[in-house]
This record gives C-alpha cells, structure tokens and sequence, in this order.
C-alpha cells in the first residue's frame, strides 16, 4: 500500500451522483483559466471550473480519466473536492450527442446578435461541446 502521508483525497460529485472518492498522488483538472494540477501540500484555494478532463494520478485503479463540465473545485493541502455540474467516464460520452451540441452551440454564437449574455451562453456550450468530443476522441 502506497505511504498515505503524502497522498490526496481526492472526490468527484456532480448534483446527481458521487463518480469518485480515492487517494492520489496528484489530480489535474481544468480551472476556467486553464490547466492546473495539485499535489499534496497545495495552498488553499477554491476555482471555477471550466470544461475539460479530470485526471487522476496514482489511484488505487492508476490513471483515470473524467469528463467535467463547469463547477467548482475546493483545494486544501490534504485534498480535494470537485462539484461539477456534469462529469462523464469517457465511455459514458456521446460522440454524436456532443457534434449536435456543438452545432447548435455554433448556431447559438452566429444568432446571438448584440448580447454579450448570448455570446457567452454560446461559448460555454460551444466549450462544453469540444470537451466531450477531445475525450470522446481520445478514447479511440
């Protein structure tokens, strides 16, 4: 068994179900501003979470893989809390569910005329889209 001290707790809950709770030795997740990855011992912080994989290294299964997206993730020096909104296995994703929102999320860019409040709307879906497909993709 891994020496525990320096390992993270690390969970994963969307509002309808717990995907995981495992120790690790790091966890990557994807901030609204990009990439960023903790390890044991990292400041205190909370951020909002954009669209993209969570990564967890060194669990009791290896490496795995989820699909987030939009929260908020919670970092203290022991572990970590991720609340997303939505969160996939890859196997879970739809590929051609995640092509039709990015079409309506493109049509939702092009018809947003001058509200700022459109354009962004659009761009979350658009975001949220492109993620599911890249791990869709990777999958293969």
């Amino acid at each position: 068994m891994a020496d525990e001290t320096n390992q993270l707790r690390v969970r994963l809950v969307t509002p309808e179900r717990t995907l995981f709770e495992h120790p690790a030795t790091a966890v990557e997740l994807p901030a609204k501003n990009g990439y960023m990855e903790v390890l044991y011992g990292h400041a205190p912080l909370v951020a909002e979470l954009g669209a993209g994989d969570v990564t967890l290294h060194g669990g009791p299964d290896g490496d795995e893989k989820y699909n987030v997206s939009w929260g908020f993730v919670e970092v203290l020096p022991d572990r970590v809390t991720i609340l997303a909104a939505d969160a996939l296995k890859p196997g879970e994703i739809n590929a051609p569910r995640a092509q039709e929102q990015l079409d309506r999320g493109q049509k939702m860019w092009k018809d947003a005329g001058d509200s700022e409040e459109a354009y962004t709307r659009a761009l979350h879906v658009i975001a949220e889209a492109e993620a599911k497909l890249a791990t869709a993709a990777e999958k293969h």
